[in-house]
């Protein structure tokens, strides 16, 4: 019996002149939910709009740079990805993001039989006025991804997801991060504390490094080895971050501000970690948290949806805004320590490629035994 044939699309264009290489390179999720889904043993085609067309072949699959230049409206680009999609017979159509609900519609009006399955990245409902028209292009939907159930809450309150259609929780990717020796990334980095907590995110209000750093004040008056390091890209709040370190004597000297860093640095610097601490108030997933899991760091983490979802029983949650509970936590999970290998265990088990692709593989089977749907 041949395998289940599953074409992936990105409706967003490619920028103007970047080849498939850097695409690979600057995309890396784009390639990693398609060989998170081929370790499944499910056949699997990637069809990406750009203005340079070409078919390339990258570790097994095959993706297809379908150009759009001249398609300006739905109708017109939808027959050009059903009449492709409709040449490599693909039994699904697995739609990156939530945001393509008329292209996805489009393409349902030539291919009506085709089950279609939407996938959550970090997507919003449109406005109310706009809802009436979602709610017909939705019904192209045969199932709809979110990492956590949870975070389809906004959609079926707004009722646009049409009742039929089946939720999936299935992580939104998965991470290429490894163990390694905590020893020898310490050596390689320069990080310590005991414990050595690890923040990677932006210092910006929907992160809330204040609350973290109220919270590891609080938790330095039972844990004086304690260090923390963070490491963040945009940082709108790093003057008052500076200013809140500078003025209380439990972070000064004890809160390393690393700015930066490339993204194969962040992977020695996981290793190095006991503890990778995130006050997030609203994630789709939580990259950072995957990279942290994988190389067995502990999270201590916010009690939000998709880190509920992730972190299953390895993890210490705490409610958002909240420093004392944060900071009973960071006690808790520093005199309560897990092995790294308990961490890397659930990671293998439920985030991993092959984990993330047997979830994938069974939402594309469960949307095609559901087939035909009727009228989109």
């Amino acid at each position: 019996m041949p395998a289940l044939h599953v074409a992936q699309i990105n409706f967003v264009p490619v920028p103007e002149g970047l080849g498939a290489t850097e695409v690979f390179r600057q995309w890396p999720s784009l390639v990693d939910v398609a060989e998170a889904v081929a370790s499944s043993g499910t056949r699997v085609s990637v069809i990406q709009a750009t203005t340079q067309p070409v078919h390339v072949v990258h570790n097994g699959i095959g993706y297809h740079f379908s150009d759009i230049r001249d398609a300006e409206t739905a109708i017109s680009r939808g027959r050009r990805f059903a009449n492709l999609i409709d040449d490599i017979k693909a039994d699904v159509l697995h739609v990156h993001g939530l945001d393509f609900a008329e292209d996805a519609f489009a393409i349902a009006q030539y291919l009506p039989d085709l089950p279609i399955l939407f996938q959550d990245h970090a997507n919003r409902p449109p406005h109310w006025w706009r809802r009436p028209q979602w709610r017909r292009w939705y019904k192209a939907a045969s199932g709809v991804a979110f990492t956590a159930p949870e975070l389809a809450q906004p959609f079926t309150d707004a009722h646009l997801l049409d009742p039929r259609a089946q939720v999936f929780a299935i992580p939104e990717s998965s991470c290429r991060f490894t163990r390694g020796s905590r020893a020898r990334a310490r050596a390689e980095t320069g990080l310590y504390g005991d414990p050595c907590i690890l923040w990677v995110g932006h210092l910006s209000a929907g992160k809330d490094p204040m609350t973290v750093l109220d919270g590891v004040a609080q938790a330095a008056t039972k844990l004086p080895g304690l260090k923390l390091w963070c490491v963040f890209g945009d940082a709108p709040l790093l003057p008052a971050v500076q200013r809140r370190i500078d003025r209380d004597p439990h972070l000064s000297g004890r809160v390393h501000l690393l700015g930066k860093v490339a993204h194969q640095r962040v992977e020695w610097l996981m290793r190095a970690a006991d503890i990778y601490v995130s006050g997030s108030r609203s994630e789709s997933c939580g990259y950072a948290l995957l990279e942290a899991m994988a190389c067995g760091v502990t999270p201590v983490v916010t009690d939000i949806p998709s880190f509920r979802a992730l972190t299953g029983d390895v993890g210490h949650l705490w409610p958002c805004g909240d420093a004392t509970r944060l900071a009973e936590a960071l006690i808790h999970a520093a005199t309560h320590r897990q092995l790294p290998e308990r961490v890397r265990a659930h990671f293998d088990a439920a985030l991993s490629f092959p984990a993330v692709g047997r979830q994938w593989a069974e939402a594309y089977a469960q949307v095609l035994g559901d087939q035909p749907r009727g009228l989109r």
